[in-house]
């Protein structure tokens, strides 16, 4: 069982929030470190951050449970999380751990497992819990922080994170079987999936579409098959944000304003670096790309260039003429594009499965530039009608 290809989007995961930009550290949003995946010491009234994290998912298993002793699944888990370590200027930095389970069967059930993990100087454990569901395999993940409360972590933050796990989430892979999506479970599953009960993580699907074999359990709120954009140069500590305008930002600071963020820590030095070292046609790829027919459509969707939708008695695809008629009153520009002839550049769907045709308007001078940025017009299919070739050129 290999985890490389969730490895790219665990380590966004891993490091969001780390330091944000201007990654200085005497920049108010870098004072209060780490507000996700925090596994801290159990307080005593449990109202401070959270000393566990529990996963429940379900797995689909190539043989019915009762059957499973002969040809057990396994389950791999792989925890990951940094350990923060003050500087001698306060700071705190943050040292990856990648720490894999051994490989579990899950033959006979319910069954229970506990593991220490390795961890210097913290008593952190990882508890596996499987039974039966009418079918599927229910997997229940818990990560545990063992370590005692200490007073001195009510007023000093930085002392309790140094006893936590921080950014902690869980790669899990599947052997003989595989993992149910729990935002859109098949038929037959969608009352176990409605039981699955996560606390302070959120499961999603990743990696191969066809064979989902892998699961991230994160602290933060993904869609499944959670992807970095291939354009991406590296990390920027800010997945929420937009590469583009982090870098633009990054390239206006000051002389003075860098040397403070490159002091602050190593990752801070590093994101920098790599921005100024950015040639032109890699900035450039950071703007305008649209993603739907790389990461929206099921395997075997038509992709917006190929797809097409009935317009009355008309099939509608990429290159048709039509006239816009709006009717949703959801754009001011709506407005201005009243009657104008327009070209179908191709029919998109959206992750609720609506479908938009996307134009460029004829009458546009920069509509082949807007095009090959994909920048287009949306419209439903009702607010478009197909016009003849002739009628429709300007």
């Amino acid at each position: 069982m290999t985890f490389e290809a969730a490895e790219r989007v665990a380590d966004a995961v891993l490091y969001e929030g780390y330091v944000l930009y201007p990654y200085r550290a005497s920049a108010a949003k870098n004072r209060f470190r780490w507000q996700f995946g925090v596994v801290a010491p159990r307080p005593p009234q449990d109202d401070g951050e959270p000393w566990f994290t529990q996963t429940e998912c379900l797995v689909a298993v190539n043989s019915p449970p009762s059957t499973l002793a002969g040809q057990a699944p396994r389950v791999f888990v792989r925890a990951r999380f940094l350990r923060p370590k003050p500087t001698a200027t306060g700071w705190l930095e943050g040292a990856p751990h990648a720490l894999d389970l051994e490989p579990i069967q899950i033959g006979s059930l319910p069954m229970s497992r506990s593991v220490q993990l390795a961890v210097t100087n913290l008593d952190a454990r990882v508890v596996v819990d499987a039974v039966e569901a009418s079918g599927f395999v229910k997997l229940r993940i818990r990560v545990e922080n063992h370590e005692p409360w200490r007073t001195e972590f009510d007023a000093d933050r930085t002392a309790m994170l140094s006893r936590s796990l921080v950014g902690a989430h869980l790669l899990l892979g599947i052997e003989g079987g595989v993992f149910v999506s729990l935002l859109e479970p098949p038929p037959g599953a969608e009352v176990f999936v409605a039981a699955c009960e996560n606390r302070h993580t959120w499961p999603v699907l990743i990696g191969d579409r066809a064979n989902p074999r892998l699961m991230m359990s994160s602290p933060i709120v993904l869609y499944d098959y959670p992807s970095v954009a291939r354009e991406s140069q590296g990390d920027l500590c800010d997945a929420a944000e937009i590469d583009e305008i982090l870098s633009l930002r990054i390239m206006t600071m000051t002389d003075e304003e860098k040397l403070e963020a490159r002091a602050t820590d190593p990752r801070a030095r590093a994101i920098l670096d790599r921005v100024e070292q950015m040639a032109p046609e890699a900035v450039a790829a950071l703007h305008g790309t649209m993603r739907s027919a790389d990461f929206f459509n099921p395997p075997g969707t038509p992709t917006p260039d190929e797809a097409s939708v009935m317009v009355g008695d008309f099939r509608v695809s990429k290159g048709s003429r039509v006239r816009l008629r709006p009717n949703r009153r959801a754009d001011a520009m709506d407005m201005f594009l009243k009657d104008q002839p327009a070209t179908v550049a191709g029919v998109y769907r959206d992750v609720d499965d609506r479908v938009y045709v996307a134009v460029t308007v004829d009458a546009d001078p920069a509509a082949s530039l807007h095009e090959s940025f994909g920048r287009f017009f949306y419209f439903d299919p009702a607010e478009v009608e197909p016009a003849p070739l002739e009628e429709s050129r300007v």
